[in-house]
């Protein structure tokens, strides 16, 4: 309402209201002088009791700030993500504030501001009577009041409850004589303890600019897009007439009854212009340049300071996740509300882990690779990379773009990180498929198996009872996984079913291990549900049922790299305060997962599937190559894939996903870089080629025999058995059987002749025996080993036998093998047919030389 508008009634209220606020501001000062008179002399009143039961000041402690989350370039140079804040605001020193603003604010405000004791009474009478009359307005608070009451709304608006946080909101603006009483009294304690030029830093540092705009440095950033420093006179002007009525006087739209920007700001000049007036008034500046100033139009440019990750662009994923660790991690206080609430009102700079490079190779290779929409799919894509031994997240992408704003909508839009975990901003993850089997594969290790040691690995719908030492032994019915290209080998190696990713050879590697102790492990590398729920274990779990953020895997496979020591991922690297001080950040817990022997016989296994297994794609387009170990997964009907791996600095998953409702199948869909199936081997190598070139990577602890051998079993005896029973024998054994057909033997027809190896010798489980029947028309060979010549000969040639015997010679220096037979091919026992050729090896000594000395041959 104008003062021309103004009823004579509400003109004589206002006048007796403001002979009361004087009568109390005079008894205030009174009191603040004379404390001791005023209370011999009022102590009924209770205006003084509330008075005295006041502290005697406010300090001027640090204010409200904007808190920005940064990345680092190579070289160290910061790059701003986003700025977080309630309060717009960038608290400076009294000398990164022009002169042209502490002058305007003052004359404009408060011109006795250096004279009074924090009251001004003069100018409260005289503000009064202008606003009574019609006249040009001056605030009746002297500035110490005013920033006195910012300083107690800011202490409201730092409440995390809200019903407390309107309540002291209201006590502290509430149009009262006790509530002007007490700010008056704080003003006074104010004046008393500071010096004037630090209570008008504060002053402009803290007061409101319009909006969430607040302080003289973030009003300058946003108004004219320029420092405090760097205030022009009229520009400190028109900012300093803001403060009087934020509304009436904002800059940032035009006055809607005018046109154009050079005169939209009408109301803003007026105010403009009456503060430059003061100004020259109190000879702060020349009459030059106040005609120059008055002259000038409002040209404001507009420099929107966003709040939030969604200012962080292609990089808003990563940054909503390090808000989460900001807001769960107990390093930042208490309880969720008050460490989000000390970040966006900290006014710390927070430097993460984001590797640029890597980041931008990420986004670029999702661009390229993975469309943000398709029809009938709602598609995702994910990156996520972790260093080795550091936990550093290196890289978080996501194929959306990301949101806040409920009013966009689609497919190409979401708040949710597929990247992590629910509790950190995540979705409930997805199935990494056969991604999972190295766990299995590091159980198996761990309980003393070996790499090429076989198991039962053919398919079938009944794999009868598995271990599980939590809750029992546990049957499957109808459990019949296929391999993925139908492999039907019945007899796979842990290094052949790593290599090339073999349903049914985990399954068979499971049924020989415990299910609970499989779960273990894989929670020894921090792997865990992404709803927070406790992995499931049954059979179908080792081939990767359960559902886990891309971030945990990464983690894994780092862990794995890293001699099986496992980091927990951190996002932070420092964080400094408004002042300048280092504040505490988390920090990345590395515990030994697996022994290293056991690592290294995973990192084997896992290097072979790149160089000749099902991760040759990406290993082929990476460059530059340094030594890396990987494992793919693809989930049922080809519904998400996989493809993660680390070398032994940088851990990097990739994955499309099926992020809700109808699905395609992957193998089936084209994208327009290719088959979407075969998109993880085109991204991977771009993130890895980057990596491999940035950080290098060295070779992996070589596995020991121990790890790398298979176990020696005893091939039975088999000779004279039926095949059937062989058979049956050399499986229980854990031998592959095979037929190798009829030889001439003097055994029964159709049993047993021989085996290869020989019954009695000792081969690797699961290795095949080849076992060879006999045809019944054979003889079986005496054993002539020991025989004089003559004798074997005889005995060879003789009937049934008629043996063509070949002999032949080797030296010998033990005189008892002089003449004898040493060995015989084929060896005595063994089939042959009547007629047979039979060579003997008959010893040989050879005289000494002539003059050698007796003994000295044999010793030679």
């Amino acid at each position: 309402m104008s003062a021309k508008k103004r009823t004579v009634s509400g003109a004589i209220s206002g006048l007796l209201a403001f002979i009361g606020m004087s009568a109390v501001a005079g008894v205030l000062v009174t009191v603040a002088v004379t404390p001791a008179l005023a209370l011999s002399g009022m102590t009924a009143t209770n205006t003084i009791n509330v008075f005295e039961n006041m502290p005697d000041y406010l300090s001027i402690d640090q204010l409200a700030q904007k808190s920005n989350i940064y990345a680092k370039q190579a070289d160290g140079t910061p790059v701003l993500l986003a700025s977080f804040y309630q309060q717009n605001r960038v608290e400076v020193a009294s000398d990164a504030i022009s002169q042209f603003v502490k002058d305007a604010a003052v004359t404009g405000e408060d011109p006795r501001f250096f004279e009074h004791g924090g009251i001004d009474l003069q100018g409260t009478v005289s503000g009064a009577v202008s606003t009574l009359t019609g006249g040009a307005t001056r605030g009746g608070s002297s500035i110490t009041q005013q920033y006195v009451k910012n300083v107690l709304v800011q202490k409201c608006e730092a409440m995390n409850d809200a019903d407390k946080r309107k309540s002291c909101y209201n006590d502290a603006t509430e149009v009262s004589i006790d509530r002007k009483l007490k700010e008056m009294r704080l003003a006074i304690g104010v004046d008393k303890n500071y010096a004037k030029e630090d209570i008008l830093r504060q002053y402009l540092n803290i007061t409101g600019f319009g909006g969430t705009v607040y302080g003289i440095e973030a009003a300058a950033n946003y108004y004219f897009n320029t420092t405090a420093a760097d205030l022009t006179l009229p520009q400190s002007a028109s900012l300093v007439a803001i403060v009087n009525n934020p509304v009436k006087y904002q800059l940032d739209r035009p006055d809607s009854e005018t046109n154009g920007a050079a005169n939209g700001y009408a109301d803003n000049k007026v105010r403009r212009d009456y503060i430059l007036g003061e100004m020259l008034q109190y000879k702060k500046i020349s009459q030059e340049d106040h005609d120059a100033a008055v002259a000038s139009p409002i040209e404001p440019t507009i420099t929107t300071s966003a709040t939030g990750c969604q200012a962080a662009g292609a990089n808003a994923y990563f940054c909503n996740y390090v808000t989460h660790v900001l807001k769960n991690d107990p390093t930042f206080g208490k309880d969720a509300d008050t460490r989000l609430s000390n970040f966006r009102r900290g006014g710390y700079d927070v430097f993460t882990t984001l590797d640029l490079d890597l980041q931008n190779a990420a986004i670029a290779t999702l661009d390229e690779n993975v469309p943000k929409t398709m029809p009938n799919w709602d598609v995702g894509g994910v990156v996520s990379s972790v260093g080795v031994g550091t936990g550093k997240v290196l890289a978080m992408a996501q194929n959306k773009d990301y949101t806040q704003d409920p009013n966009q909508t689609g497919d190409n839009f979401t708040a949710i990180n597929y990247n992590t975990d629910q509790n950190t901003g995540g979705s409930l993850g997805f199935q990494p498929g056969s991604t999972y089997k190295v766990f299995t594969l590091a159980e198996w290790l761990k309980a003393g198996h070996t790499l090429n040691e076989r198991v039962d690995s053919s398919r079938k719908s009944n794999w009868g009872t598995f271990e599980d030492s939590c809750d029992g032994p546990q049957t499957f019915p109808g459990f019949n996984p296929r391999n993925d290209a139908n492999e039907s080998g019945r007899n796979y190696s842990a290094l052949q079913s790593t290599i090339g990713s073999i349903n049914t050879g985990f399954i068979g590697m499971s049924k020989e291990l415990d299910l609970c102790a499989i779960r273990s492990t894989a929670e020894a590398f921090d792997v865990h549900r992404a709803d927070g729920g406790e992995l499931e274990k049954g059979a179908s779990a080792v081939l990767g049922t359960n559902e886990i953020a891309p971030l945990t895997m990464a983690t894994a496979f780092a862990g794995i790299a890293n001699n099986g020591s496992t980091c927990t991922p951190i996002a932070i690297e420092s964080m400094v305060a408004a002042d300048g001080t280092d504040l505490p950040v988390p920090k990345s817990v590395c515990t030994q997962s697996v022994e290293p022997e056991v690592a290294a016989g995973m990192t084997y296994a896992m290097s072979r599937v790149m160089t000749s297994g099902t991760a040759q794609q990406s290993y082929a387009a990476t460059s530059p190559r340094v030594p890396v170990i990987g494992k793919t997964g693809t989930t049922d009907s080809a519904k998400d894939t996989w493809m993660s791996g680390s070398s032994s600095n940088v851990a990097t998953v990739v994955g499309v996903v099926n992020v809700s409702g109808t699905y395609q199948n992957q193998r089936t869909t084209r994208f327009p870089s290719g088959y979407a199936s075969t998109a993880r081997h085109r991204m991977w190598p771009d993130i890895m080629s980057v990596a491999n070139a940035k950080y290098g990577g060295d070779a992996f602890m070589e596995a020991s025999n121990a790890v790398l051998r298979a176990v020696q079993v005893k091939v039975p005896d088999l000779r004279g058995k039926s095949m059937s029973e062989a058979k049956s024998k050399l499986t229980a054994a854990g031998f592959e059987f095979t037929d190798s057909g009829a030889i001439d033997s003097a055994l029964p027809e159709g049993t047993v002749a021989s085996t290869n190896p020989a019954g009695g010798t000792t081969a690797d489980r699961g290795s095949t025996v080849r076992v060879s029947s006999s045809n019944g028309s054979g003889v079986v060979i005496p054993d002539t080993v020991g025989k004089t010549e003559a004798e074997a000969k005889a005995i060879l040639t003789a009937a049934p036998y008629e043996f063509k015997v070949t002999k032949t010679d080797q030296d010998v220096t033990d005189p008892n093998q002089n003449g004898k037979v040493i060995s015989m091919s084929p060896e005595g026992g063994t089939g042959a047919k009547p007629g047979a050729a039979v060579t003997i090896v008959v010893g040989k000594m050879t005289p000494p030389a002539a003059g050698t000395p007796p003994g000295q041959a044999a010793k030679e």
